[in-house]
């Protein structure tokens, strides 16, 4: 595993700082998952943050919050939109960045593992835009030492994957990305984040169908439920406890308040 070492001001080496993850056709420190009119995004983009994610941020709202790959800063607007004052993104990606610094949100072009290693306990929670799956199984543990390290004790991460348990989507999302290593289950994900040293690992679905407005979205959610009791009961038949099918997981866990 890659160890990034410190110069004597705080600030990551020069090998640290030039550090190649092995994506690169869809980066994980660049957000990419957004519609194509990236200004319709602030708007829906935003109601599905706020239905999934909201609930499980800190209630004060000076917490510093770290946003990594926050694109166009979709996740960023909605911090700013519900009183967080403190919210940052950073994204490789200067042209993403562009869109967000237009609508006056603080994004940043960094490389996001340089930018952690350089910043111990700075967060209260990190939100992590890029699903873990475009990061290698070693690049996942050490991307998880890292948020470990740049977050305040008690502090939260949030970060989430493509869901290897949904019989229809689980294989096709791994195969249909070049820069997709891996998928997760409600299982692996909370392993994983325990191995990371966090706690209180919390799995969740999560939920697409958030326009409550639209009518097919209503079909759409009663449809998926089905289909979730077909998939729970099949499983049960091989012996397998998985409960949760949607197309993407996400995780909240905890680090521990004295470490």
């Amino acid at each position: 595993m890659h160890t990034t070492t410190q110069r004597t001001d705080g600030r990551p080496s020069d090998a640290a700082a030039q550090r190649e993850l092995t994506a690169r056709i869809e980066p994980f420190d660049s957000f990419w998952e957004g519609p194509e009119d990236v200004e319709k995004g602030y708007r829906t983009v935003y109601e599905f943050y706020r239905h999934n994610y909201l609930r499980y941020l800190p209630s004060d709202r000076e917490a510093p919050i770290l946003v990594v790959s926050c694109g166009p800063g979709y996740f960023v607007d909605m911090l700013v939109r519900q009183g967080y004052r403190n919210a940052i993104g950073i994204d490789s990606d200067a042209g993403k960045v562009a869109h967000a610094l237009r609508h006056q949100l603080d994004c940043r072009v960094e490389r996001a593992f340089p930018f952690l290693a350089a910043r111990k306990q700075a967060f209260q929670a990190i939100f992590c835009e890029q699903e873990l799956n475009h990061l290698t199984k070693s690049e996942i543990l050490e991307f998880l030492g890292l948020c470990h390290e740049s977050l305040k004790p008690g502090g939260t991460l949030i970060v989430h994957a493509l869901n290897g348990a949904n019989p229809i989507t689980g294989a096709e999302a791994l195969a249909q990305n070049f820069d997709h290593y891996n998928t997760c289950t409600e299982y692996t994900l909370r392993q994983v984040l325990e191995y990371g040293r966090f706690e209180d690992v919390r799995v969740i679905p999560l939920n697409l169908y958030v326009f409550h407005k639209n009518p097919f979205n209503w079909v759409a959610k009663a449809v998926a439920g089905f289909l979730s009791l077909c998939f729970r009961a099949a499983f049960v038949l091989y012996g397998k406890s998985n409960r949760i099918f949607t197309k993407k997981i996400a995780a909240i866990a905890t680090k521990p308040a004295r470490t």
